[in-house]
């Protein structure tokens, strides 16, 4: 289970700290100082190169999660109410993440290839919104993880 719950762990700081460090750190930074094209070439690489690590983290935490419920603990029926709330939480998580990926983000490439920077604009501004949501989400989930059982 040592194994389990560290590599649990370590794809959630993965994933909610990388979230945390491209929105409230490096998007405030990008946008004062760079124009749109830039900028938006930019976010598309970043994203290129974070996307493959929230992917192995999403797959990570899932598989982990779900080992550590029914391996160690028999099922949902025996864990806490913070646990189920945890887990719902890291589904919604997922789910924004797939979206991002397979809508706004595969537009916003499109559009840095065709030199589009309205669409681009229109489409960081979408990813900027749900990397804000699931960022408070990631946040509330690990406060949740770490206290739930004591709240």
């Amino acid at each position: 289970m040592s194994v389990a719950i560290t590599l649990h762990m370590l794809s959630i700081v993965i994933w909610v700290g990388g979230m945390f460090f491209a929105y409230t750190v490096l998007r405030p930074a990008a946008a004062s100082l760079l124009e749109p094209p830039l900028r938006l070439r930019l976010w598309s690489q970043v994203f290129a190169g974070f996307f493959p690590w929230v992917w192995a983290s999403v797959i990570i935490t899932l598989a982990t999660g779900l080992w550590i419920i029914f391996a160690v603990f028999a099922g949902f029926g025996s864990v806490g109410t913070y646990v189920h709330i945890m887990f719902g939480l890291g589904l919604l998580m997922m789910a924004l993440f797939m979206h991002v990926f397979f809508a706004p983000y595969k537009r916003l490439k499109r559009a840095v290839a065709e030199e589009n920077w309205p669409e681009g604009g229109k489409q960081l501004n979408m990813i900027r919104k749900i990397v804000g949501i699931n960022t408070l989400l990631g946040i509330i989930t690990i406060t949740v993880a770490a206290g739930g059982r004591y709240l």
